[in-house]
């Protein structure tokens, strides 16, 4: 039978490698899934343009560039990182790239403070790991702050989980699950209605079937 999707556990509890499948098709579950609903029980239509493509997925082991600048690989690899306890990394690179969009001037200051705050100064919640050098830099940017401020620091970080984390995310079951060929579809009889809520089957991501 298929069993919905559990909640991600707290931050410091460990997980099986079934625990990681279920947290993984919960964050890709707009992927091509059967959708039955309480009320109907009908198939909910998906057009091509939602599915993850195998082709898709292959690319994502190109590169981390490709990986990170594709909305479900960033999913799957953010992840990744937290079952390793090291998703700070993945949150400043996302938080560097919505900060160079930034397009009022005013805005500047008070957002690059909050990203510095957050990852980089002694005290940060999320410190990243930088060379002294990088991050006196950084430190001196927050003077006049541009949208250039973190470039260098951001760098650091994509080739530090470019050699790192990178690497092993594709040899683990958060990369190799979906890369790999799918599995038997789900069909009405072998997934349990939920009587409240609608479930969903990622049986082309992640097959979750007994």
């Amino acid at each position: 039978a298929c069993r919905a999707a559990s909640s991600s556990p707290p931050r410091f509890f460990s997980f099986s490698a079934k625990d990681m499948k279920h947290r993984l098709g919960f964050l890709l579950q707009k992927s091509d899934s059967c959708d039955y609903s309480s009320s109907q029980g009908k198939k909910e239509k998906i057009s091509s343009s939602q599915r993850l493509s195998q082709e898709e997925v292959r690319k994502w082991a190109d590169s981390l560039e490709n990986l990170i600048h594709h909305d479900r690989g960033l999913a799957a690899f953010r992840a990744f990182l937290k079952s390793e306890y090291s998703e700070e990394n993945i949150e400043f690179w996302v938080s560097c790239e919505e900060y160079k969009k930034t397009k009022s001037p005013a805005k500047l200051s008070p957002k690059a403070r909050k990203i510095y705050d957050e990852f980089i100064s002694v005290q940060a919640t999320k410190e990243v790991n930088l060379d002294s050098c990088t991050r006196e830099k950084t430190s001196h940017n927050m003077l006049e702050p541009t949208l250039s401020c973190f470039d260098e620091a951001q760098r650091k970080i994509f080739t530090l989980m470019e050699k790192d984390s990178y690497r092993r995310f594709l040899k683990s079951p958060y990369y190799l699950d979906l890369v790999s060929p799918p599995g038997a579809g789900c069909g009405p009889e072998n997934c349990k209605r939920n009587h409240t809520h609608s479930l969903d089957c990622n049986s082309n991501i992640i097959s979750q079937c007994a």
